[in-house]
């Protein structure tokens, strides 16, 4: 689906679609992530991202003559928020959803959506039980998951860089702890590094200079650490504080522009890694255009990912014939390639993007940097 709208009709229907009244006769599209709060810059990008999206299908007439409506809700990525957000979007009659964006969130909500035959498809939740459990066969990604994640950080710390001894610290949710147990797992099954410490930390604290002080004693090499910017940005800077120079590697919770703000000079030199660089897809190209083109900002953490989700829903909406065969629409994702600015997907039979990964990227210069 290629589907061309100029820069200032985009923007107004960027507009239109955020107003579109709620009609009986609409395809919705829900949309949950964190829009407000500490981790509101991972969510918001994909909010724009179905915008945009959407904007574009209702200017070319919509989906098989019907225009899309989004259904809109915050649950500031905590589990407890999320449960009545998918609720609420259960009861709007939504039954495709983009989202949730953390996996602590996601997996909190998944089992409300899966009792009502909601599909749900994520741009950023990448626990890996999520799909390998089984328990959630509703559930889509278009991230790999931590596995891999995980798997990247270790081999480019023990072949890379070259360390030993590496502290491993997380933040005790789902998703940092078990991107944490899982680089854990394979740096002792590598036989070239070991594990000196493995212990996690309470989000929201001010002062990490006992686990700082732990990683020092342990004479550590290397910190690899599971969870978001608002951690990593203290443990980091306090860690420079007290000349503590080793590598400090993270996630793609941390490759976003607000921890370097945050962290300020003391994220120079920090490793995450992220989704693949799609600066030579042209669709890639052409989603962050429409963006600059529509917001006057960059687009954020996670929006290619977001978008293709978009494109993907979408694309099996109109192959299934609607929103009501839960059935039709999981064979179309699984069956039907979609071209995206992460390249051309569909789903195993576990919900996961066959073709996305992870690669590695530095902060040079106050920017994240793919290290090649």
């Amino acid at each position: 689906m290629k589907l061309r709208v100029g820069k200032t009709l985009l923007a107004a229907a960027v507009g239109l679609a955020m107003a579109l009244p709620a009609v009986a006769d609409t395809i919705k599209l829900g949309v949950a992530g964190p829009h407000s709060g500490d981790l509101a810059s991972y969510g918001i990008p994909t909010k724009k991202a179905a915008e945009i999206v959407v904007a574009k299908i209702n200017a070319a007439g919509g989906i098989n003559g019907k225009q899309v409506e989004l259904v809109v809700e915050d649950d500031v990525c905590k589990p407890e928020v999320a449960t009545n957000t998918a609720t609420k979007l259960v009861s709007a009659g939504v039954k495709v959803v983009l989202g949730h964006i953390c996996s602590g969130a996601t997996k909190a909500a998944l089992p409300i959506y899966n009792n009502a035959g909601v599909v749900v498809m994520s741009p950023s939740a990448t626990n890996p039980a999520l799909t390998q459990s089984g328990e959630y066969p509703n559930f889509f990604r278009t991230i790999a998951a931590d596995d891999a994640q995980a798997r990247t950080e270790v081999d480019f710390a023990l072949n890379v860089l070259g360390v030993k001894k590496i502290a491993v610290i997380h933040d005790k949710g789902d998703y940092g702890k078990g991107l944490a147990e899982f680089a854990q797992t394979f740096i002792k099954e590598s036989g070239k590094g070991e594990v000196v410490l493995f212990e996690g930390v309470t989000p929201g604290a001010v002062d990490y200079s006992a686990i700082v002080q732990k990683i020092k004693r342990n004479r550590a090499d290397a910190v690899i650490f599971g969870g978001y910017h608002p951690e990593a940005s203290k443990i980091v800077t306090q860690m420079r504080k007290k000349r503590m120079k080793i590598p400090f590697i993270s996630d793609d919770g941390v490759k976003d522009d607000t921890f370097i703000k945050v962290a300020g000079k003391y994220a120079e030199g920090v490793y995450a890694t992220g989704p693949k660089d799609n600066s030579a897809n042209p669709l890639s190209k052409e989603a962050i255009e429409a963006h600059k083109a529509t917001y006057k900002e960059d687009h954020g953490a996670f929006y290619e990912n977001a978008y293709s989700a978009a494109l993907a829903l979408t694309n099996a909406i109109k192959v299934a014939g609607s929103t009501d065969d839960f059935d039709a629409l999981k064979k179309a994702l699984q069956t039907s390639d979609v071209n995206t600015p992460v390249g051309k997907i569909h789903f195993d039979k576990i919900g996961d993007a066959v073709g996305v990964g992870f690669a590695m990227y530095q902060v040079q210069n106050g920017k994240y940097v793919e290290v090649k």
